[in-house]
């Protein structure tokens, strides 16, 4: 069975979309949140109850949550009582490519918590700014159906590839005939964060956080849906520890470290 969430909120056409591709490989249960939740990464709810009902989509049952998109996650496993063999995330509106926008998506934080729970999971994002040129572009519909249903069987089929927790797919803003999808990795930064004071009519502060694009590193995520108009596909780790960085860890630093702490005790 696959379990179907995103971060847009239950009635997102991205949801829906991804429902009706993921629907090709089997049962599917689709568990949101009733309204949007982005850039919650992954937040999961403790500090008060969460509700989840049904809800009628277009024909389809589905359930909306008051939680997060992480909370959708154990909403669905532990509160209905279900086993997954595959969690897909999305698809969003708007890319989620570098780090920066990783380690904030409530899309990704889906993904990765079911990776927590030994599911293999999927994201998918759409570098586009509303689905209406989407939905009415049937090359377009066939194009993203086809990379979510080859990903979404490749991993049911043979299981996520060894060293993968989850996979982040984005698409470009047009999608059309010759399109390809590039394994690359995760650039690091997308945006220059910028934060403007500004006052309101009682005059007090306030302050809006905004990016800057950067120019786009090659061979990153940014470069291949930004720049080039192709399908990024982007192999992610849980493991963020980096004295299992296979050497990366300046270890003989890190001792010193270690030895500078132990000699202030």
């Amino acid at each position: 069975m696959i379990l179907v969430t995103n971060d847009d909120g239950v009635h997102s056409p991205g949801l829906r979309l991804l429902h009706r591709f993921a629907s090709r490989l089997g049962p599917v249960d689709v568990v949101a949140p009733e309204s949007p939740k982005s850039a919650v990464g992954l937040g999961i709810t403790l500090h008060k109850p969460l509700r989840m009902y049904e809800v009628d989509l277009c024909g389809f049952k589905a359930y909306a949550t008051s939680g997060t998109p992480s909370d959708t996650i154990y909403l669905a496993t532990y509160g209905l009582g279900r086993s997954y063999d595959l969690v897909l995330s999305g698809i969003n509106l708007g890319d989620n490519t570098s780090l920066q926008v990783i380690l904030s998506s409530g899309t990704l934080g889906a993904a990765f918590q079911a990776a927590l729970l030994g599911i293999p999971a999927v994201a998918y994002s759409a570098y586009v700014d509303s689905w209406g040129d989407v939905l009415n572009d049937g090359e377009a519909l066939s194009l993203m159906e086809s990379a979510v249903y080859a990903t979404a069987e490749y991993v049911t089929r043979r299981g996520m590839p060894k060293g993968v927790d989850v996979i982040s797919v984005n698409f470009p803003r047009r999608l059309k005939k010759g399109v390809k999808a590039k394994l690359v990795k995760a650039a690091k930064l997308r945006y220059a964060q910028q934060v403007e004071r500004r006052v309101d009519p009682r005059g007090s502060a306030y302050y809006w956080l905004y990016g800057v694009n950067l120019d786009p590193e090659p061979d990153t995520d940014v470069y291949v849906v930004l720049k080039e108009g192709n399908i990024a596909v982007t192999p992610l780790t849980l493991n963020m520890n980096s004295l299992d960085g296979g050497g990366a860890a300046d270890l003989e630093e890190l001792r010193r470290l270690l030895d500078h702490v132990n000699r202030s005790l």
